[in-house]
């Protein structure tokens, strides 16, 4: 459920109690904890206040434009709204759906200001969640320029997808990692899979993706599984694993990795966050990431 609140000055609570009753917000009276109590807990944040107040309140706190709230300022006198924070991430919805209160929207994101389609914008009309969120910077400016095709795969299906394609899939909220050993056979991922989701208390339906070592591209085992469990496998590159912190210890030093499973599915997912270290189960190993 998307959570908002409108943080204002104390003298202007009545606007701000306006966009609480249009947005189903939470009124938040400004201080010095505001800001970092609304990051913690909203989904989007209107400040009611200048500009100013609102980004030195809000640059502190960013991390990063797929998890950080969505931030809109509005003009005291209730004229404009402007996304400061998460153009892409509800923050351009959230300034259009406040024009029905006579609030105008400044939005000044590249691709709405051309009047052309942006890749998050995309997965949002197709209800699905963006794998590879890097390729959104190149495809988005491609965007600009021209028509980027869309196509739809009907599975099962395997894509290996370049640094400048966009892959989006049917949301869901985890990572499942898998490592596995030479030669594995599908049947022992899809029981390996099953067995940790059972006890993580994770349906099938509810995995974003899989994610593995993109050195595991030739294991048809690995691949025949997840097809046969009718998840996506998307193979993560070297530098992308061996860039994820906090991890445990693993053997896949020996293949200059600091590990597969939960360095593949953090890579993957939105948080980055581990919801259940690596279990080692026959020759598969599995770790879920949200």
């Amino acid at each position: 459920m998307t959570r908002t609140c409108i943080i204002a000055l104390a003298r202007f609570s009545r606007a701000a109690k306006i966009l609480a009753e249009a947005t189903g917000g939470d009124f938040l009276a400004y201080s010095a904890d505001a800001f970092p109590d609304a990051f913690a807990r909203y989904d989007r944040i209107i400040a009611l206040m200048s500009a100013g107040i609102a980004v030195r309140g809000a640059a502190p706190l960013i991390r990063d434009k797929w998890t950080d709230p969505a931030v809109v300022v509005v003009s005291p006198d209730l004229r404009y709204a402007i996304p400061i924070v998460g153009g892409h991430h509800g923050a351009n919805d959230l300034a259009r759906d406040l024009a029905r209160l006579g609030i105008e929207p400044v939005v000044t994101t590249a691709t709405e200001t051309q009047g052309r389609p942006s890749v998050e914008g995309t997965a949002a009309c197709h209800a699905c969640d963006i794998v590879n969120r890097p390729s959104t910077r190149p495809v988005n400016a491609a965007l600009l320029d021209g028509d980027v095709p869309l196509y739809r795969i009907a599975g099962p299906a395997m894509v290996i997808a370049e640094p400048q394609v966009s892959v989006l899939v049917r949301k869901g909220g985890y990572v499942v990692g898998i490592g596995c050993r030479r030669g594995v056979e599908a049947a022992e991922v899809v029981d390996a899979v099953d067995a940790v989701l059972d006890h993580a208390g994770i349906a099938r339906q509810d995995v974003l993706v899989y994610a593995t070592t993109e050195k595991k591209r030739g294991e048809g085992g690995l691949i025949q599984g997840v097809r046969e469990i009718g998840g996506v496998l998307v193979f993560v590159d070297d530098a992308a694993i061996n860039s994820q912190k906090g991890t445990g210890t693993s053997r896949a030093d020996l293949i200059g990795l600091v590990g597969v499973a939960e360095p593949a599915a953090l890579a993957v997912s939105r948080h980055n966050e581990i919801l259940c270290e690596k279990t080692v189960i026959g020759r598969v190993t599995i770790a879920i990431a949200r």
